[in-house]
């Protein structure tokens, strides 16, 4: 097991060294259909998105499973990707979110085969685009298309995510609101209005609202950017905006909340539109479904105890359309979407554990 282990974090930090910043998944998607082609897997191929596809064959005529774990990450290519390795851990931009998840796609052929396990189905393993910022799970939407409900079920990995099961998807909504003025000179024109003054005051507005805490609901200004110099009123402004929420009708409120603010805050000389940038359906299966049921039998048999929760990733898709899936982890750690990102070691060896069980569990659920 711990020439496994070291092999898999070998080959994790290997895949985090490829810049995979969303939209620009190229190089790394190819190493991975390098990599699924050396393992001897049936039917490796890239779709026109860039999704990367590698086929276990099972021994009998079962509906497939399909395994699936985000390429992408939140960072730009010049982003320092040095990794440090601690006693306990390893520290690295995109480690965990997702360089692990991908490759856990890997590990866990090499776990199957190392157990001499033979499915009754198909696997189908995916390594995926667009999960992350305005990639607006593209990727996922594109494996959800190909196998559509002929499946035993879709299992995605995140990989800091250990010990918690995603059965609900919350959903998201996401905007670009631009600000247009005249613009002008600092000094000459003062008192004529700066696209940037009219969106700051918007996001006070914004930030503003009440937000229940049940159920969670969340808004954020992600990015904001405008003007030209220091000493010029900016003719344009724009901001990114993210609201979420784990209720529809609540997320739907909010976004009526946000549009009555946007159509407000137009007056003479000011025009402010909104546009959509990205939407995440929601979607779930019941806590004592199945697919739940082996999950937590799965965590439990690794002496952890699991948690029901919801959130946004690439299981949104399946979910959205009544398919059972969830999404599992690899390992523990923290620091996600930051430089200092970065996974704990010893945990790896009860996720592999219990993802390699809860494939071979899938095909026994009635």
């Amino acid at each position: 097991m711990a020439d496994y282990l070291d092999r898999l974090l070998d080959l994790t930090i290997q895949i985090q060294q490829i810049p995979a910043p969303t939209f620009a998944e190229g190089r790394r998607a190819a190493s991975m259909r390098e990599r699924f082609a050396a393992e001897g897997l049936a039917d490796v191929a890239a779709d026109p998105l860039g999704n990367v596809f590698a086929r276990l064959p099972g021994e009998g005529s079962a509906a497939p499973l399909i395994v699936s774990a985000h390429l992408d990450t939140v960072f730009p290519p010049e982003t320092d990707l040095h990794v440090r390795r601690e006693a306990d851990r390893i520290i690295g931009a995109g480690i965990g979110d997702n360089s692990i998840g991908v490759a856990a796609l890997i590990g866990l052929v090499w776990r199957l085969r190392e157990r001499g396990v033979q499915l009754p189905g198909d696997l189908w393993l995916a390594a995926d685009v667009g999960e992350e910022g305005l990639g607006d799970l593209r990727g996922m939407r594109a494996v959800v298309e190909r196998f559509g409900a002929g499946v035993q079920a879709y299992l995605v990995i995140e990989g800091m995510a250990l010990g918690h099961i995603y059965q609900r998807a919350i959903g998201v909504q996401r905007f670009r609101i631009i600000a247009k003025t005249a613009g002008g000179h600092a000094w000459s024109d003062h008192g004529q209005p700066s696209a940037v003054h009219e969106l700051a005051a918007l996001v006070t507005q914004l930030t503003a609202l009440p937000l229940p805490c049940g159920p969670r609901t969340t808004l954020n200004v992600g990015k904001m950017a405008g003007g030209m110099a220091v000493n010029a009123l900016a003719a344009e402004a724009a901001l990114e905006l993210d609201l979420r929420s784990e209720s529809q009708r609540t997320l739907a409120d909010l976004v009526g909340r946000v549009e009555q603010i946007v159509r407000t805050a137009n007056k003479p000389g000011v025009t402010v539109t909104r546009e959509s940038i990205g939407q995440r359906p929601p979607g779930a299966i019941p806590a004592d479904h199945p697919l739940v049921r082996l999950a937590e039998e799965c965590l439990r048999a690794q002496g952890i105890e699991p948690s029901l929760i919801s959130g946004s990733t690439d299981v949104n898709l399946p979910l959205s359309r009544g398919y059972p899936a969830l999404a599992l982890g690899v390992t523990t750690g923290g620091g996600a979407h930051t430089v200092n990102e970065f996974i704990h070691t010893a945990p790896v060896a009860q996720g592999m554990e219990q993802l390699a069980r809860f494939v071979e569990g899938v095909f026994s659920i009635q």
